[in-house]
């Protein structure tokens, strides 16, 4: 897989603020990211998982860490499943 870098530029001394070493601080914010745009739908968590440089299983967990639900379904999407249940249970 070609992989692509993006640049973040930040003030000096950001890390050490947060009490995180540079390594840790770009661990956060890749997974941040992911989460992000994760939970707005613009990934799936494959994705994600693959963005942050987890395993999916390991994204999804840390996702409650901060809040995030899991399972990102749509209003019509939710629906549907609920629709799907039962008529399965019929």
């Amino acid at each position: 897989m070609t992989l692509n870098k993006a640049v973040l530029t930040y003030p000096k001394g950001f890390p050490q603020m947060l009490k995180m070493s540079e390594g840790e601080f770009v661990e956060e914010l890749r997974f941040l990211a992911a989460a992000k745009m994760y939970e707005l739908g613009k990934l799936t968590a494959g994705k994600a998982a693959q963005l942050s440089e987890m395993k999916r299983l390991d994204f999804l967990y840390r996702l409650g860490t901060i809040g995030v639900p899991a399972i990102n379904l749509r209003d019509e999407e939710v629906d549907a499943e609920i629709q799907a249940a039962q008529d399965l249970a019929r």
